[in-house]
């Protein structure tokens, strides 16, 4: 039962209001002025206060500040949008004009109390969420995410840049965005850019922007995504692809806070904190000269390595759970359940493409499912043995098995066809090409 204080100098309207949210079930407490209610109430007991504006002593809209979280709406004799507004700066939740009418007044209650119980519900489950899950959205208490949620919380009030490490699918762009989240620039933007997606003619005017007339077809001056994350945060996915041009550009921002369009003779001042991410190996590129080792120095100040799917112990299952859960939410379709062979069966996969992978794989099942369960089956999920000529098997890595399935069967599948076998997206598998020099046949077909 909602708890309502009402505050009322005119006794004939305060005992009306009192009858009419009694006749509703509401327990009701009444008092005369903010002095008698501060006295004789603990305010932090109501669900709700109505008060008057005007009475004796202190005005109503006093009980804001002493009554703290309580909403408070406020009651006022005239229609002035002035006092209105005044009391709404104040952290009224609303206000009414007398006269009211009664079916106004309880629906304006209903509301405000609905509004309270959500907000106090909400509060409560992100609670429990920040103490079983410290970093939001990111599942698993592994030692290894253990570290990386210890290391968010650390570095993520500070405007240092952060460079996050771990294999395709395993959630980089997840550290980001709680990185962000968890720092003084969270009310600004935080702008995402995969360096492997931008064609390396564009990527330059893609980053830094260009003026009009700076090549051909550009009709017209551009902002760069650099810039539009000034006062915010700029995370450079799959920075190991980032040309060498474009790294000495990237070094100007990082060194002096400073831009310069393509085409342009002004520099122009950015506020952004960067946040990069790789799959790569950036010391071996540095070794290659195929990444500048000025950056490379400036972007690890402070290295999160992401443990892969295959090494996190508990964390797979404890996944599987979520994502099934999330997708069956996406799909609408009623909650399944895994099996104790299910689960083994996830427990067994080494999960080449991780998160990600599993994600799809939960999707399929669910998609596939007639039943209440999610089998083996359905998760099409098996580490396939490689065999020699003679027939015996013979125990591969994943990368030399990737590198053989990809080598026997890219003349006969297209690029989707491939990812889809290997149970990975394009992109995954673009990405492992480029880590172990694979060029895609002249014969093989997007």
């Amino acid at each position: 039962m909602s708890n309502i204080l009402i505050i009322e100098d005119e006794e004939v309207i305060r005992s009306a209001v009192c009858r009419l949210l009694e006749r509703q079930n509401y327990q009701v407490e009444e008092a005369e002025s903010v002095e008698q209610a501060d006295a004789s109430f603990d305010l932090q007991n109501f669900n709700l206060i109505l008060t008057d504006m005007r009475l004796p002593g202190a005005p109503g809209t006093d009980i804001i500040a002493k009554a703290g979280g309580v909403p408070v709406l406020v009651m006022t004799s005239y229609a002035s949008v002035r006092a209105a507004v005044d009391a709404m700066k104040q952290g009224a939740i609303d206000y009414i004009a007398k006269p009211f009418d009664h079916d106004e007044l309880l629906l304006l209650v209903e509301r405000t109390l609905k509004q309270g119980r959500l907000e106090r519900r909400n509060e409560v489950m992100k609670t429990e969420l920040d103490r079983v899950y410290p970093v939001a959205g990111m599942i698993g208490s592994c030692q290894g995410m253990r570290e990386v949620c210890r290391r968010i919380a650390r570095v993520a009030p500070t405007n240092t840049t952060v460079l996050i490490l771990g294999e395709s699918g395993t959630g980089k762009e997840l550290v980001a965005r709680a990185l962000h989240e968890q720092s003084q620039r969270k009310d600004a933007a935080i702008v995402t850019v995969n360096c492997a997606a931008i064609p390396e003619t564009l990527i330059e005017s893609e980053l830094f922007g260009h003026e009009k007339g700076a090549f051909t077809g550009a009709d017209s001056a551009r902002t760069g995504l650099v810039e539009a994350a000034d006062g915010g945060t700029l995370f450079l996915d799959e920075i190991g692809e980032l040309p060498l041009a474009a790294q000495a550009r990237l070094l100007r921002v990082l060194q002096n806070g400073e831009i310069r369009r393509v085409g342009s003779e002004k520099s122009r001042q950015v506020d952004i904190r960067l946040i990069a991410a790789t799959h790569r190996d950036l010391k071996q590129l540095v070794q290659e000269s195929a990444f500048r080792s000025d950056l490379y120095f400036r972007l690890r100040v402070i290295e999160l390595n992401l443990p892969p799917l295959r090494k996190r112990g508990d964390d797979r299952a404890e996944l599987a759970h979520f994502l099934l859960e999330k997708v069956c939410r996406q799909l609408n379709r009623p909650p399944l359940r895994l099996p104790s062979e299910a689960i083994s069966a996830i427990n067994a996969y080494d999960w080449p493409g991780n998160v990600r992978e599993l994600e799809n794989a939960m999707e399929r099942a669910v998609i596939l499912s007639d039943g209440d369960w999610i089998t083996p089956e359905l998760l099409a999920i098996d580490n396939p043995p490689a065999t020699h000529a003679s027939g015996e098997q013979e125990s591969l890595s994943l990368e030399a098995y990737f590198r053989r399935f990809v080598l026997e069967h890219q003349e006969q599948m297209t690029e989707t066809e491939l990812a889809r076998h290997l149970g990975i997206s394009r992109k995954a598998l673009w990405e492992r090409r480029q880590r172990l020099d694979l060029p895609r046949s002249t014969r093989s077909k997007s």
